[in-house]
């Protein structure tokens, strides 16, 4: 029955069985398609795979979300994922979104953020009050990742809880290699004005990886447009003349002259 699904038959319909089909094979017949589809997403061949999940987006069919989300959790290729992820899209949200989101427990680090990913595409609110403070620390940079940027795109409009997540997203200043620092400041960058004095707060820590990411998403916060590496460039540059003897007294006095130093006391 996989056959069926190969490059060659693209143009078929998962679901299109015939009710002699699906008697035969004692199942519905939305039954039968979804077996048809989990069976063609476990091929060796990553293109036939693609080939699969494009089909079942191009003609959605709620029996298709189980299977879909479970081979999200297992997929090895990225963009058999991404196309796992468009074809979660094409289906209805309310069914799509409330499968979903119970991948976020999953102890699967891949379920988690492709189902991060996943509600971050759909962008139903609903999705809001799963992603937990437990996904926004993952130990899992992937998760961690993917969860910043759909809670940063979920949140609702409220002063208050844009103030909260600014400050839960915060607490991960200084994790990670360049690639996820600048993710983590792009979800902060979402929160805009809201996330400007927790940043700031945050460029006085102890910590110099803290503070130079900080002053990184500083910087990026006023300067939108800024690139992230000169941004890293000016906040190091900032961290190190503040660990100059005497800058922070230099820089908010400027020494005087030899010229009024020596220059007499016109009293005398």
């Amino acid at each position: 029955m996989t056959d069926d699904l190969t490059p060659e038959s693209e143009g078929e319909e998962l679901s299109e069985l015939s009710a002699g089909d699906a008697k035969r094979d004692g199942a519905t017949a939305p039954e039968t398609a979804a077996a048809r589809l989990a069976a063609a997403l476990e091929v060796g061949d990553a293109s036939h795979r693609l080939q699969a999940a494009l089909t079942a987006g191009t003609r959605p069919n709620d029996a298709y979300v189980d299977v879909l989300v479970a081979r999200c959790a297992v997929e090895p290729d990225f963009f058999v994922r991404e196309m796992l992820t468009w074809a979660l899209i094409r289906h209805d949200p309310v069914v799509a979104v409330d499968r979903v989101v119970q991948e976020l427990t999953s102890p699967i680090a891949q379920a988690r953020s492709q189902a991060l990913h996943t509600l971050s595409k759909i962008g139903d609110a609903r999705a809001w009050p799963s992603i937990t403070s437990e996904l926004l620390h993952d130990e899992s940079d992937e998760v961690a990742r993917a969860a910043w940027r759909t809670s940063a795109g979920l949140v609702p409009s409220t002063t208050e809880d844009r103030a909260a997540l600014a400050v839960e997203l915060a607490a991960e200043f200084g994790r990670g290699d360049r690639a996820l620092r600048r993710s983590l400041s792009r979800a902060l960058g979402m929160l805009e004005d809201v996330a400007g004095p927790v940043v700031a707060a945050a460029t006085r820590n102890a910590d110099e990886g803290v503070r130079i990411h900080a002053l990184t998403t500083a910087h990026l916060l006023e300067n939108p447009d800024a690139d992230f590496d000169d941004a890293v460039i000016e906040a190091r540059r900032i961290v190190a003349l503040e660990a100059m003897p005497g800058a922070v007294e230099d820089a908010g006095e400027p020494a005087a002259s030899e010229e009024s130093e020596e220059r007499p006391d016109a009293s005398a």
